[in-house]
């Protein structure tokens, strides 16, 4: 499959891989990092549930 007909999640997984890797991020420095925005994430999603 084509990069370009990938869906959206896919490209910014694709592209934040990349940016990651330019900068030569420690990998435990990024999968921490990633908690945090995951949780971030996860309660906009829970506030905009309960906040229509």
């Amino acid at each position: 499959m084509s990069l370009e007909n990938a869906p959206d999640d896919v490209k910014l997984a694709v592209d934040l891989i990349m940016l990651l890797e330019e900068h030569a991020i420690a990998p435990e420095t990024v999968l921490s990092a990633l908690e945090i925005v995951k949780r971030d994430f996860e309660r906009k999603i829970e506030t905009a549930a309960q906040n229509p």
